[in-house]
């Protein structure tokens, strides 16, 4: 248990010091239980509106290039991954933390990547190296987004 805090609380010391340097800051610890991420990310709830913002930005969330969905025109829905419309009546919002987070603690043949993972391939951009895609705030807006769209 005391390691636990310990290293919850280096994560958290870390990610400030990286936060004021500039430096990209490290994903945080999270605990999977079942198909879930219960507790948020960040200690508090995401942003709905800011969410659905990032959602639309094709280049940062990449949703919108797998999944249908309630998005701002213009857009051109993928069909890789299933509709994001209703999604909050099908999971919970610990549900869809954890498939943002990393879908393939779910499935490791997920075609859809870790968003909150430090990626370890060698093959991974020099601008992605070493930082998760999203933040754990940006996570946490997605959620919150994904989470209002009880059909």
């Amino acid at each position: 248990m005391r390691m636990t805090l310990a290293a919850a609380l280096l994560a958290v010391l870390a990610a400030e010091a990286a936060a004021q340097t500039g430096a990209p800051a490290p994903a945080l610890r999270y605990a999977v239980l079942g198909d879930t991420i219960a507790a948020s990310l960040t200690g508090q709830p995401g942003d709905a509106a800011r969410g659905a913002a990032l959602m639309g930005e094709r280049s940062r969330s990449l949703c919108a290039l797998c999944h249908a969905g309630p998005f701002a025109a213009p857009h051109f829905a993928g069909d890789i991954g299933p509709s994001l419309d209703g999604v909050g009546a099908r999971l919970s919002a610990a549900q869809i933390r954890l498939r943002v987070v990393d879908m393939r603690a779910l499935n490791p043949n997920s075609p859809m990547p870790s968003f909150h993972q430090v990626p370890d391939a060698p093959r991974v951009a020099a601008a992605w190296r070493d930082r998760p895609v999203l933040t754990a705030a940006e996570v946490e807006d997605i959620v919150a987004y994904l989470s209002s769209l009880g059909g």
